[in-house]
């Protein structure tokens, strides 16, 4: 599976189970990435969504278990640690902020075994400068 996360520059993923930041941009090129595979989300994740026509939103509380490799699965609110042996990659989308939080994203990408294959920077709609990051094992 391949992770898509929106991270502050600590990791932070939510505060108070709320997200830390969204963004059109954002969420427009999650879609253009993923138009030819699967992309899992929970129902938290999809009210962002919502108002868009695309056919590969799968919207399941338990997604990373449905989820095979190739699929993209997009996290805001939940650990996914357990899961890190079946994920292949990991894109993060960097507000280039830190913000108050208290839920981290749970896989280490500073272990040797991930190794980042890209970094584009980027305006977002909700920030001048955002950072989309690829790491790969």
């Amino acid at each position: 599976m391949i992770l898509i996360a929106c991270t502050d520059d600590d990791g932070g993923l939510a505060f108070n189970r709320r997200r830390l930041s969204m963004d059109r941009v954002v969420r427009e090129r999650i879609l253009e990435m993923s138009k030819d595979s699967r992309l899992w989300m929970n129902h938290y994740s999809y009210q962002q969504f919502e108002q868009y026509e695309a056919g590969q939103i799968n919207v399941c509380e338990e997604f990373l278990n449905e989820a095979v490799p190739g699929d993209y699965c997009l996290i805001e609110d939940i650990h996914v640690g357990e899961f890190a042996p079946w994920v292949e990659k990991v894109i993060l989308f960097k507000w280039n902020r830190s913000y108050p939080h208290d839920l981290d994203l749970d896989i280490d990408l500073a272990d040797p075994a991930w190794q980042l294959v890209s970094r584009e920077d980027f305006p977002g709609n909700s920030h001048e400068k955002l950072t989309m990051e690829v790491y790969e094992r």
